[in-house]
């Protein structure tokens, strides 16, 4: 697999306005990345593709065939990954019935599971081709112009812009809404890091909007725990780690009287724990394997845990929140890899008497050196961490950022700049909220009025407020306050 190196060329040649770029531009340059807001400022309907690295996918035996459950995705499947989910609820078939595939040759498609992202090709991931093996639907203009007439709220940019960009029966919750009854949202964070980056802020930005607009409780699973089973880490740090990131989390701003925080190690027992066991009788290994990828080698904590991801979404689990009430809505606001567990819930709600959650995926945030991965915690160069100073951004984005300027300025000025594998303009992309500044910018790096220098400079000073601004807030939050979000008790329902 081809990857583009972090350090930087600094010949006169691979300069603009004095600002270096990573060198291998040739590969990089075969990425693409389908964004482009419109004079409206709404963006066109194509989504960030990001590069994947594909498995070999083995001859999947109808022995380890079932109508149970969904597939990590299945572009390049691993060994007994199943299809994509193929049913509707119109139908008798189960919601992600897997076929068998044969591959004799490692297949030029894309990978995504809940642990590994990567892609097989230079062109980075195909989101509709995504779409479509998931069997989600996508985020589409009529779904945002009724989302903005039933709640009176313009949508946000990452739905504009198709940051967020498909969904399972988010049409079924605006409905809801229409008729007057509520639901609560649920997300999730694995705390892995000291140090949450930027990708990690994206859909606690995005679920703290969804609170506000709808007015809704809101339960935030910290899976130290999940953790523990996959990496080299004790119990004692992954515990350690959920307190501190979910300081992190509070400073996102989340309501206090509708936000429920818990860490599996506390937390799991009583109701919760009945529906963890509940899902593990209906699910089989075989299942599990073919979603996940497990096999003999896998410890039987990461054979169980899937169960524990999935029961948050069952208003049961939280009798202290919603009482009695077993049939309470769910929509989860989560990235796209993370779809494997929820169609699995999804398959295995029905069962249970329990209702399906309602899903909205987001896109990856891509790392520093381009849109070939994303932003990951184990690598501080490919990532701007919410604990780095002014300086720390500056020089990350100036050293690291990939830029999709041309190789002179002479050069740049006459044929533009392809903001399509500009990291920069993608990052702005994320959290410049004005359309019009946006396309503004857009327009002039195209064109070469706007230099590679003057384009990281905006993105620099956008994110030394954002990340500044976060860490003042992260700085005000006390022990008491996390032990406040943490504690048992009723919302605001």
């Amino acid at each position: 697999m081809h990857k583009i190196r972090p350090h930087v060329n600094c010949t006169s040649k691979n300069m603009k306005n004095g600002t270096p770029r990573p060198a291998n531009v040739r590969s990089a340059r075969a990425r693409k990345t389908n964004f482009k807001v419109a004079s409206d400022g709404r963006a066109s309907r194509t989504y960030f593709p990001f590069r994947y690295k594909a498995y070999l996918d083995a001859e999947i035996s109808r022995s380890d065939k079932f109508s149970g459950c969904g597939a990590s995705p299945s572009f390049s499947l691993r060994p007994n990954m199943m299809k994509e989910e193929t049913a509707r609820d119109n139908t008798n078939n189960s919601e992600s019935e897997k076929t068998p595939q044969v591959a004799n040759d490692p297949p030029e498609e894309d990978i995504v599971d809940p642990w590994l992202v990567q892609a097989s090709s230079n062109k980075g991931i195909d989101y509709d081709k995504l779409i479509v093996k998931f069997g989600s639907e996508r985020i589409d203009d009529a779904l945002l112009h009724r989302f903005e007439k039933v709640t009176g709220h313009k949508p946000h940019h990452f739905l504009r812009r198709g940051i967020f960009f498909s969904h399972r029966e988010l049409q079924k919750i605006l409905t809801l809404v229409e008729n007057g009854t509520k639901f609560f949202l649920y997300t999730g964070r694995g705390p892995s890091s000291e140090a949450m980056h930027l990708g990690h802020l994206v859909p606690f930005l995005m679920t703290k909007w969804l609170q506000d607009v709808f007015d809704v409780p809101l339960v935030i699973q910290m899976t130290d725990d999940e953790k523990f089973l996959w990496r080299d880490l004790d119990l004692e740090d992954t515990y350690r780690l959920a307190y501190e990131n979910a300081k992190d989390i509070i400073a996102v701003g989340f309501d206090i009287n509708k936000t429920f925080i818990f860490s599996d190690l506390d937390f799991v027992n009583g109701e919760f724990y009945k529906n963890v066991l509940r899902v593990q009788k209906h699910v089989t290994f075989n299942q599990v394997k073919g979603i996940f990828g497990f096999d003999e080698s896998s410890n039987i904590g990461k054979i169980m845990f899937p169960a524990i991801q999935a029961v948050p979404s069952f208003s049961s689990s939280f009798p202290f929140i919603f009482g009695d009430k077993k049939d309470v809505p769910c929509l989860i606001p989560c990235a796209i890899d993370q779809d494997p567990y929820f169609r699995m819930t999804r398959d295995v709600a029905p069962k249970l008497g329990f209702l399906k959650p309602a899903l909205i995926h987001s896109t990856f945030f891509p790392a520093l050196q381009g849109a070939n991965s994303k932003m990951s915690a184990s690598d501080e160069n490919s990532s701007i961490f919410l604990t780095d100073t002014p300086k720390q951004i500056t020089k990350k984005i100036n050293k690291y950022a990939f830029s999709g300027g041309k190789d002179t300025e002479e050069e740049h000025r006459e044929k533009g700049g392809d903001c399509e594998i500009d990291v920069s303009y993608m990052y702005l992309s994320f959290f410049l909220e004005d359309d019009e500044e946006l396309e503004k910018i857009r327009v002039q790096y195209s064109s070469g009025k706007m230099l590679t220098g003057e384009l990281k400079a905006r993105l620099i000073e956008i994110l030394q407020e954002l990340v500044g601004g976060h860490q003042e807030r992260r700085a005000a939050v006390t022990d008491d306050d996390v032990k406040q979000f943490m504690k048992r008790r009723s919302l605001n329902f």
